[in-house]
């Protein structure tokens, strides 16, 4: 087979995997930020170690980063990679079981000494012992070439080991025929105040590429056509939390404030921080707290002041919040309260996927102390649900919680920029008038007066004891503390009048319902449809919003024999469901490896699921 043999594919995936200091993640971030220019739809997926820095050579020390991309709509970052590229023997003996058949691994040799394999804890060699029999396996000396192409250069040798990503890079740039001038921009402007690192690390992606392109080592190579019936539009790569960044600035602009975030650096939420940091010409004022409970209470201070109140923090931050979290539902002031989850319970699992913080979201606070929930999808959703987290806060004056996870966070996707004169305002109106003021006196949807301190005339008491129903001062009294705490829970669970019913993907009625939350979406979503294929009558159900839950649902509910929820926790949406509606039974599928499902797992337990009986 010639290497000019071009062999097209509807859609690939590829994962590299290498120590966390080989730079997989920017090896796969480049690739992807190329792939999303050259237009194919595609998702992603960071998987790194906890740990700052694992010894290097371990298994505990693998980084990865696997992308989908595809010539057609896709869900996931896919079930089964097409390509692995292993650094070391640590990244191969971890990745390569989860290949497909017949798959094509690209192996640094340079990196497979003795003393790699023992770091590796391998008593043989798997390139030699058999243990990669079935896969297309290309055995090349990426340290070694990297050194030839810079040796001219007066870089060190350290220096130059720093740049074997790029030759890889180049190398899959080949194989699926990826142009290299966006990396070489890139090139230019990371290290315009370094020129001689662009410019070896450009020599050495142009030396990948070639030596591809000459030894034909992959017996020919792809091309994946670029998406065709995408809606028009301006589209670019974002990852979750710079969704959410951007979708919390445009929703305190709809309610016609001035965003202010409180927060702390945690693992996976930080990015948030640092991201709207960047975006003060947006009137945004950001404050890096010593705690987590400072980030919070500065947070209430400033939609107390006026401002739209934002806080960001993941399952131990939120803990911390709690107290301060009822503070805010008692004070009645908006705030958005971000959990980007990762695996716990304590530390737990801090750069790995979970999504167990539904139950704390829904009851970690002290008191009867309701607070609507909204979670994001994806990457791309996370813009809309941050907006909608805006709007019921603001028009329900509340502090809402908007979960995302470790998934979304760091996962891409191509992105339609939005029309932000489509976009529907929900402008606050701050009370001015002193007039027969009280500051509990309530709208149609039971939201009260939101006065800014200072107004002439609008002078009221506010903190965490109760208040009176009317005047505001502080009440003992057991009658009023009954009726605010029921208009509180009457608010929130007003909240589902501006809410739709979702819709039901896939079949109307039939057999089974999958019903999702959060990132587990794409994946459900992509084994429904190929149910469908199989000529089930499966539908897939997907809640954005969590508490209160939609209205229309027992109807759905009522169509399909089964109901299944798959969640990345021991089953708590399908606890929350099985207590909301009693008449149905819910079936858990739970998943808490730290890692997502995958499409081809969910619908081989679906099938399961169909094959048994009622």
């Amino acid at each position: 087979m010639s290497s000019e043999e071009l062999i097209t594919q509807d859609d690939v995936t590829i994962r590299f995997a290498g120590d966390s200091g080989d730079g997989m993640q920017l090896t796969g971030t480049q690739f992807t930020a190329t792939t999303a220019k050259v237009g194919n739809d595609l998702a992603t997926f960071p998987d790194f170690p906890a740990e700052i820095r694992a010894p290097a050579g371990t298994r505990a020390g693998v980084s990865g980063f696997q992308i989908h991309f595809s010539s057609h709509d896709i869900y996931t970052p896919g079930d089964d990679p097409n390509v692995l590229v292993a650094m070391n023997p640590a990244a191969l003996i971890t990745n390569y079981k989860d290949l497909r058949p017949g798959g094509i691994i690209l192996v640094n040799t340079g990196a497979f000494t003795e003393a790699d394999l023992k770091k590796a804890e391998l008593d043989s060699n798997p390139l030699t012992d058999g243990t990669l029999s079935g896969f297309r396996v290309v055995e090349e000396d990426i340290n070694q070439r990297t050194m030839e192409a810079l040796a001219d250069t007066e870089l060190s040798k350290k220096d130059k080991l720093r740049c074997k990503n790029f030759y890889t890079l180049g190398m899959i740039y080949w194989l699926y025929s990826r142009p290299l001038e966006p990396t070489l921009e890139w090139l230019q402007e990371k290290f315009k105040n370094k020129p001689e690192l662009a410019e070896a690390n450009a020599k050495v992606l142009k030396a990948g590429y070639n030596h591809g392109e000459l030894l034909r080592l992959f017996q020919g190579h792809y091309e994946v056509p670029k998406v065709h019936d995408a809606p028009a539009g301006t589209y670019r790569n974002i990852m979750g939390n710079q969704g959410l960044a951007i979708g919390l600035v445009a929703g305190a602009r709809l309610a016609g404030l001035k965003p202010f975030l409180g927060s702390y650096p945690i693992t996976p939420a930080t990015d948030i921080l640092q991201h709207m940091s960047l975006l003060k010409n947006y009137d945004v004022i950001t404050c890096q707290m010593e705690d987590e409970i400072a980030g919070i209470c500065t947070a209430i201070g400033a939609s107390f002041a006026g401002r739209l109140g934002m806080t960001t923090t993941s399952g131990p931050g939120l803990a911390l919040k709690t107290e301060a979290a009822g503070l805010a539902v008692i004070t009645e002031l908006p705030l958005v309260i971000v959990d980007v989850q990762r695996g716990g319970p304590s530390t737990g699992l801090p750069t790995k996927v979970e999504q167990s913080d539904l139950l704390q979201a829904m009851f970690g606070r002290n008191g009867d102390a309701a607070v609507p929930i909204v979670a994001c999808a994806s990457p791309s959703d996370a813009f809309d649900c941050a907006v909608e987290a805006c709007r019921i806060a603001t028009q329900y004056m509340t502090p809402v919680i908007l979960l995302s996870d470790n998934y979304i966070a760091n996962g891409a996707e191509p992105w339609k920029l939005p029309d932000m004169d489509a976009l529907k305002p929900f402008p606050v109106e701050f009370v001015t008038d002193p007039e027969g003021f009280t500051p509990y006196r309530r709208d149609e949807k039971l939201a009260r007066n939101w006065a800014k301190p200072g107004t002439p005339g609008l002078e009221h008491r506010i903190g965490g004891l109760e208040k009176d129903a009317v005047t505001g001062n502080v009440s003992y009294d057991p009658e009023n503390h009954q009726k605010m705490t029921e208009i509180r829970r009457a608010k929130v669970l007003g909240v589902r009048e501006s809410i739709p019913t979702p819709e039901v993907h896939g079949a109307e009625s039939g057999d089974l319902l999958v019903v999702a939350w959060g990132s587990t979406m794409g994946a459900t979503r992509a084994a429904v449809e190929r149910l469908q294929k199989d000529g089930v009558a499966a539908g897939h159900l997907h809640l954005r919003h969590i508490w209160p839950l939609p209205k229309g649902l027992p109807e759905i509910f009522a169509r399909f024999k089964k109901i299944v929820v798959p969640e990345m926790n021991t089953g708590q949406l399908a606890l929350l469901l099985q207590s909301e509606y009693p008449e149905f039974r819910f079936l858990k599928f739970d998943k808490v490896m730290g890692k997502p499902f995958r499409a081809r797992e969910l619908k081989a337990h679906f099938e399961e699921i169909l094959e048994e009986k009622s």
